[in-house]
């Protein structure tokens, strides 16, 4: 008993000493080591990191066992690991500092309600995207966040233009010149038109995707962009949001994603809410 309370006064006094800046401590932490793993499961590093570990398992073991000669050799693997992790994850770690270095961080707090160009934006995207699935017509769209994409906007052609279904579907006309590449969406305006976007590196994708899902998937890899794909094999439709890829959606989840990912929760709630009375006034005539 005597043992107990010993060790609830001992946590209680370790409690009672935590401060405001501890918790931040943690936050960040938390926050730190719950993005590594993020990045370590979508670049499919995954081996890369087990190797590591045993690396540093076996240098362990050896110098719990007095092993000199593999406690040497061990000791000068990682001496030289920081700069072999350099080389090996120098893709992973380049497109990571272009997404810290190009995050346009003013538009947090210059964000304010919603958007009513964005909602006309991503109704006339699902029009456009409904035609050219049923046609099955290929195209990639991509939705500009944060993280600027300005050096991808220079590899097409730049147009100043509202988002319009009609627009969307001549651009990706198959005799279009500019129908092979990806259209750039920021601000809802349309900014530029053929671009040319970075492929997937992760090796665990399936053989079954083309190009333009694999663009779409390392567009979103490299950014925070939501990109959209219509296949021009089957006329499905998918999202590709941080490196992961959701495939063939129906239209109305499609559109339920692209108002999630692009608006806040209260916008996206006022648009459902818009949408579910119109339905209804229609029902009722």
């Amino acid at each position: 008993m005597e043992f107990i309370n010993t060790a609830a006064s001992f946590i209680w006094s370790n409690i009672r000493s935590i401060g405001i800046a501890d918790i931040l401590d943690m936050v960040i932490v938390a926050f730190l080591v719950y993005r590594v793993l993020s990045w370590i499961v979508r670049s499919g590093s995954a081996r890369a990191i087990r190797g590591i570990i045993l690396v540093i398992i076996v240098l362990w073991v050896a110098t719990l066992l007095e092993m000199k000669v593999v406690s040497f050799l061990m000791g000068k693997i990682v001496e030289l690991g920081l700069l072999a992790l350099i080389v090996i994850f120098q893709p992973e770690l380049r497109r990571m500092f272009e997404k810290v270095g190009s995050a346009k961080y003013t538009s947090f707090f210059s964000r304010s309600g919603v958007s009513r160009e964005l909602e006309s934006a991503i109704d006339q995207t699902v029009l456009a995207c409904t035609d050219l699935a049923h046609t099955k017509t290929g195209a990639i769209i991509v939705f500009e966040r944060t993280v600027a994409l300005d050096e991808i906007v220079k590899t097409g052609t730049s147009i100043d233009s509202v988002v319009q279904a009609e627009l969307l579907k001549n651009i990706f006309y198959p005799k279009a010149p500019l129908h092979d590449g990806a259209v750039i969406i920021r601000n809802a305006r349309i900014v530029a038109a053929g671009c040319m976007l970075p492929l997937s590196s992760n090796p665990n994708l399936s053989r079954d995707l083309g190009m333009r899902h694999r663009a779409g998937i390392g567009m979103s890899e490299a950014s925070d962009a939501v990109v959209v794909v219509v296949s021009e094999e089957t006329g499905g439709i998918s999202v590709a949001v941080d490196g992961m890829l959701k495939r063939h959606l129906t239209l109305e989840l499609f559109e339920k994603l692209l108002s999630n990912e692009l608006l806040n929760n209260g916008a996206a709630q006022e648009k459902k809410k818009k949408k579910t009375g119109a339905k209804v006034k229609k029902n009722e005539k």
